[in-house]
């Protein structure tokens, strides 16, 4: 069971991010303050669960949370700021539309660049520790899949319905043979240089 609290008497709301290693779409964020007493047998690290167990999950997190916010910064702006100032930049944005106001946040990994007087506690692997940090695991990648669902249906060739932007084997062979649409990272490393092919 994961734990419902790192300070018994703040408002914490959970941080995390998806999307940061992937070639195309954006990096979506999400923050989520639970009641103290909220409990789900099934919620952990979202890359544990199957879709349609994420999916329940997300329904219940947007019924029983106190607040929650998903923020998308889209690829021309993670071109224009790098991955990782876009991560910070999406939790800031999903922070600042919680509708009550957290005295702390549990950001996931050990990095985060706050933007106002809010205090925070970086924790590794803190969507496997802490259910409101697995909680916004789950909206920031049930709501980034959903968006690449939609785009897969408009390139077909690059299959995100499957990779969701990842750079997988047949993701790459799709940008070496359709090139790239105006949903990739330019900033990234599409392909590996040309010698590493041989």
């Amino acid at each position: 069971m994961l734990l419902s609290f790192f300070s018994e008497d703040k408002i914490e709301a959970g941080c995390d991010e998806a999307g940061r290693g992937c070639l195309a779409g954006p990096v979506v964020a999400a923050a989520v303050v639970l009641p103290d007493d909220y409990k789900h047998k099934v919620l952990n690290d979202s890359k544990q669960l199957s879709r349609k167990q994420r999916e329940a999950i997300r329904l219940d997190v947007e019924k029983e949370a106190i607040a929650w916010a998903v923020s998308f910064v889209d690829n021309n702006e993670i071109d224009e700021v790098n991955i990782l100032n876009a991560s910070f930049l999406a939790m800031n944005r999903a922070v600042d539309q919680l509708e009550t106001q957290p005295e702390l946040l549990l950001i996931d990994g050990n990095r985060y660049k706050p933007h106002n007087e809010i205090p925070f506690e970086c924790i590794i692997k803190g969507d496997g520790k802490y259910l409101s940090i697995a909680a916004a695991s789950i909206l920031a990648k049930t709501y980034r899949d959903e968006y690449m669902y939609k785009l897969a249906k408009e390139f077909p060739a690059y299959q995100w319905e499957s990779n969701v932007g990842y750079p997988t084997k047949n993701h790459r062979e799709a940008i070496r043979s359709h090139g790239v649409t105006d949903y990739h990272r330019k900033s990234f490393r599409l392909l590996p240089e040309q010698l590493e092919l041989f």
